[in-house]
């Protein structure tokens, strides 16, 4: 065998791992999306406006929530797979490490539900800060790649928006905090209200929404660029094939 059969053979293999992990990404990314957006119909009594995501444990329909974080999980581990390839040098894959770390407390949340504080609050601390970092090492990393120029801008864009969105729930969280102390006497209520006092600013449920929405939409811009990128390139490697097959051979 060739040096050029052995890089085809070599390539062959890699797509066959590539493209799949890139499409499981996807699906399950969009899978976790639609299932947040149907806990709110179904269960319309926690407001998303200052409701976390995580209370919908309390409601009849948990499942349906560790099912999203579960999803949500995978999706991120089946684009390390897709990915992993394509980011150059070695030196660059530490936003890999920290995605497979983001993706454990994705998945670990969906065991670990509110009613298990420990187990919940390690898994969003891994999940919450965890992404952010990874989404930023890999745009960098990405962008060094001449095939990811064209979605250089658009990863960055988004990590950015991963990081500023975990700022934005901190904020909204301590405002709204000081403001239900304030209303309540200077002490906080033992349990949720079923709605909020006058005056409180109640926008720390969206922003816990915006988290999810940009992570995911970080991994399905980046895993679908992994397939275009995998089958341009893909292209070429049968392109070179045909042109190795019709080339005359040194015998002749």
């Amino acid at each position: 065998m060739n040096t050029t059969s052995k890089s085809i053979s070599s390539t062959s293999i890699s797509s066959n791992i590539v493209e799949p992990a890139a499409w499981l990404a996807i699906v399950t990314t969009a899978v976790a999306l639609l299932l947040l957006a149907s806990l709110h119909a179904l269960s319309p009594e926690f407001s998303p406006s200052w409701r976390m995501i995580s209370e919908y444990a309390f409601g009849h329909y948990a499942w349906v929530l560790s099912l999203m974080f579960l999803s949500w999980g995978i999706g991120s581990w089946a684009l390390v797979v897709a990915i992993w390839s394509e980011v150059r040098p070695a030196s660059q894959t530490m936003g890999l490490y920290f995605l497979i770390v983001a993706g454990i407390g994705e998945a670990m949340a969906s065991a670990f539900d509110i009613t298990h504080p420990v187990g919940h609050g390690i898994a969003g601390l891994l999940g919450v800060i965890g992404f952010p970092i990874a989404a930023l090492l890999l745009s960098k990393a990405l962008g060094r790649n001449e095939a990811w120029k064209t979605v250089r801008k658009a990863l960055f864009w988004i990590a950015d928006l991963s990081w500023i969105s975990v700022i934005l729930l901190i904020a909204t969280l301590a405002i709204m905090t000081i403001q239900m102390a304030r209303a309540n006497g200077g002490h906080l209520p033992q349990h949720a209200p079923k709605s909020l006092p006058l005056g409180v600013l109640s926008l720390d449920g969206w922003a816990d929404r915006l988290i999810v929405l940009s992570n995911c939409a970080w991994v399905l811009v980046a895993a679908w660029h992994a397939i275009a990128v995998r089958r341009k390139h893909s292209e070429k490697v049968r392109s070179a094939e045909y042109s190795t097959a019709l080339a005359p051979t040194e015998d002749q």
